[in-house]
């Protein structure tokens, strides 16, 4: 078939896929040790349509952020037992422990990074807001600080930082699905 008559592929379809494959760049090998050349191959494109669909490897970065966050919004929408709910976002912190850490250094040194993830955050919470039985009461910076304690608190149990300090993962799974039931209760 030549390429005049080859199937197109949707403009959706390849950007997915060049998503996918930056998520797997960014988590192994890492997001210092990819480019956009490598990217593109492992989705099985050329660079040049790399380029259709991204600017550079920072705004791909980005797309794969938002499309995580999203996922993992996606992930806890119908959960109410708040220990279920510590093991999923454990483990949604574990199988991204790369990106998250690239992510972190990135929301501090570039700006487009920090105001995504910050309006990534608005919308957790929002969501958090949404699924909270008493909310009437919670201003904006309450739910702030009980996203980022679960944030963190996933992060460290992910990262096993809890175990560096001889706490077992059951324990901190159980401290955290305990911060989740306080959110919730409170």
């Amino acid at each position: 078939m030549s390429a005049a008559n080859a199937p197109r592929r949707r403009p959706e379809v390849t950007r997915a896929a060049l998503l996918e494959a930056a998520w797997l760049e960014f988590e192994s090998p890492g997001y210092d040790a990819t480019n956009t050349n490598r990217i593109a191959a492992r989705a099985g494109f050329t660079p040049q349509t790399f380029y259709r669909h991204f600017r550079d490897k920072p705004a791909i970065f980005l797309g794969v952020y938002l499309r995580w966050a999203e996922s993992e919004l996606d992930l806890l929408a119908g959960v109410q037992d708040p220990t279920e709910a510590a093991k999923m976002l454990i483990a949604s912190h574990r199988a991204s422990l790369n990106f998250r850490r690239a992510l972190r250094v990135l929301s501090l040194t570039d700006p487009a990074m920090r105001a995504a993830r910050a309006e990534s955050r608005r919308l957790q919470i929002a969501r958090l807001a949404e699924r909270l039985p008493n909310n009437s009461d919670r201003s904006l910076d309450r739910l702030a600080a009980e996203l980022l304690t679960l944030e963190r608190l996933a992060d460290a149990s992910a990262e096993g930082e809890f175990e560096d300090l001889g706490i077992s993962e059951e324990v901190a799974t159980a401290r955290l699905a305990g911060t989740i039931l306080r959110i919730i209760q409170s």
